[in-house]
């Protein structure tokens, strides 16, 4: 393949969202600080949260450099270290957990305290190494023509999807990051050509897995509940307040919102807000014209991404970039559904946008690396050089070779 110029969208798309989040943490970094101030007693300064996100923002621009100018040959070499990595962390995590040595939210153990440094959550460092191994096993798989072989290809990536959604799902009890892992394990199998019949099958176990999940936990009952009975809810208050003052403030932004600075819903009334709840608050400050060019942005990032996946000629890399789709896709889908009513809450970040390291990292760094395989994309025109190129040096060589025979 012959390295090119990448395709700079990627890194205009990625850096502008970044940014929004930064401008919309900024605007209601202040209230944030005050509600737990004046509730749980802490003393953060009104630019706390706003300098937090910067350092975030800052290493995930590095994160996006490094991955783009290391050759990826490299990073796909160490992605087994980096899946390794994953779960042990996830283990540590586990076991500070059960020990009560990392205190958890809400019953839930997801990250990891590194003091001054702030915090880690294992479960991101997890999905990077799924998607980097699985691009080199399922590519391995799909060049041997094995991608529906039972005992080679498809046993092995159920049994390391299976782990590593135990870890996520049932000892993190993070549902959404699992589902976010699973869209990831499931688009590169699509792309890797697993038959339609297995799919079907894969999908009817996630179903009974994922109902076995929901009913086996009380809390995300009360969520299915709430999601099914809709504005007409009978359930309590509790159960329904999150979702409610989501509708409230994406409604309240009108047409072009209420501007910069004037959310309401950020002064304590919507759970999360800068958080999961984030695309509520943009739709509250810069109403249905925000929302809409913020969608459309993620998008047209989505279409650059399926742009690299399609011109790509290496099985490895052609599956890398769909697994990053299936990642940042899931990511977006699931949390604007949950904000507007249309799919049960879930506690999972809008990509780029929402407050934490660890998730912006990652998914920059995915990103950063979808950038500099886009160097590295064949197109039609490029075929047909590359036949003309050489056709033409074997037609120089005949013609050499005739010149020398005359001459002799």
């Amino acid at each position: 393949m012959r390295k090119h110029h990448g395709d700079r969208l990627i890194v205009v798309l990625t850096v502008l969202l970044m940014f929004i989040g930064l401008l919309i943490i900024y605007a209601i970094g202040p209230q944030r600080a005050n509600l737990l101030n004046s509730v749980y007693g802490f003393s953060y300064s009104d630019t706390y949260f706003f300098w937090k996100q910067l350092l975030s923002f800052g290493l995930s621009l590095g994160a996006f450099w490094v991955l783009s100018v290391v050759p990826y040959n490299l990073v796909l070499k160490h992605g087994s270290k980096v899946l390794w990595v994953g779960f042990i962390a996830c283990a540590l995590l586990a076991i500070g957990g059960w020990t009560h040595i990392i205190a958890g939210t809400n019953g839930a153990v997801r990250w990891i305290d590194l003091g001054p440094l702030g915090s880690v959550q294992p479960a991101e460092i997890l999905k990077f190494g799924v998607l980097l191994y699985l691009a080199v096993f399922l590519g391995i798989r799909s060049r041997e023509g094995r991608v529906n072989d039972l005992k080679a290809t498809l046993l092995p990536v159920g049994m390391l999807a299976a782990f590593a959604l135990l870890f996520v799902i049932v000892i993190q009890k993070d549902l959404g990051t699992g589902i976010s892992l699973t869209a990831i394990v499931a688009t590169m199998l699509v792309v890797a050509g697993i038959n339609r019949k297995i799919i079907f099958s894969l999908f009817g176990l996630l179903l009974i897995a994922g109902t076995i999940l929901i009913f086996t936990s009380p809390h995300r009952i009360e969520r299915v509940l709430t999601y099914l009975e809709g504005d007409n809810t009978s359930t309590s208050d509790a159960e329904s307040y999150h979702i409610e003052h989501a509708k409230i403030a994406i409604g309240s932004g009108g047409l072009f919102g209420v501007g910069i600075g004037d959310s309401v819903q950020a002064s304590g009334y919507l759970p999360e807000a800068i958080n999961d709840s984030i695309f509520a608050i943009i739709g509250e400050t810069f109403g249905f014209v925000g929302t809409v060019a913020l969608i459309a942005l993620f998008v047209a990032l989505l279409m650059r991404l399926l742009g690299v996946m399609d011109h790509m000629v290496d099985v490895r890399l052609k599956l890398l970039a769909a697994g990053v789709f299936g990642w940042l896709g899931a990511h977006v889908i699931l949390n604007i559904a949950a904000m507007i009513g249309i799919f049960p809450l879930t506690g999972i970040t809008l990509p780029l946008l929402s407050y934490g390291g660890t998730s912006m990292i990652f998914m920059a760094a995915a990103l950063g690396l979808i950038f500099q395989l886009s160097k590295y994309t064949v197109h039609a025109s490029h075929i047909k050089e590359d036949i003309n190129e050489d056709s033409r040096s074997r037609r120089g060589v005949g013609r050499t070779r005739y010149a020398s025979r005359r001459g002799a």
